[in-house]
């Protein structure tokens, strides 16, 4: 069921694009998704599901940010976001690039691209992994155009094609 919004409005976002090698046989990222359904447990609204791929998803338009996914999800990978910013770093692997390279085609590998990029200054490499600051992102897109690795993407899948 959606839920009326005023816009802007807040939503929960996973952190996580289902890429690493956890789907197959080599163990995948420590960092990622582990598909357990608790963050769907929580959720009340019906807002998160578990598709093929494991790796949670959120109804935007049925998410009332009320946070319950994110304090249940045992990775804490999921955060609530402003969904006027529609750029997010679909990613939370903290090892270093070529580790990071080796369990998931589309990590981040904190190459720094996204940041030298970004014309706001909203995004910075920490830990090996790229941090989008919202409350300065004027959600440009550039930082997902430039990703290599595809890690930053558009969530309405204008810039960047979605999954």
């Amino acid at each position: 069921m959606a839920v009326r919004k005023k816009f802007p409005y807040k939503a929960a976002v996973v952190a996580c694009n289902g890429g690493c090698a956890a789907a197959g046989e080599e163990p995948g990222c420590a960092f990622g998704c582990l598909g357990c359904g608790a963050c769907v447990s929580a959720c009340k609204f019906g807002a998160i599901h578990l598709p093929p791929n494991g790796v949670a998803e959120v109804d935007e338009a049925a998410c009332i940010a009320c946070g319950a996914c994110a304090r249940a999800c045992p990775q804490k990978i999921i955060r609530i976001h402003d969904c006027a910013n529609n750029i997010v770093v679909k990613c939370s692997n903290h090892d270093p690039g070529p580790a990071a390279r080796k369990q998931c085609p589309v990590s981040c590998v904190g190459c720094g691209i996204c940041e030298k990029t970004c014309t706001a200054g909203a995004i910075r490499v920490r830990d090996h992994c790229a941090v989008i600051c919202e409350e300065i992102c004027l959600s440009c897109g550039m930082c997902a155009v430039k990703c290599p690795r595809h890690a930053i993407r558009d969530l309405h899948g204008i810039l960047t094609p979605q999954t």
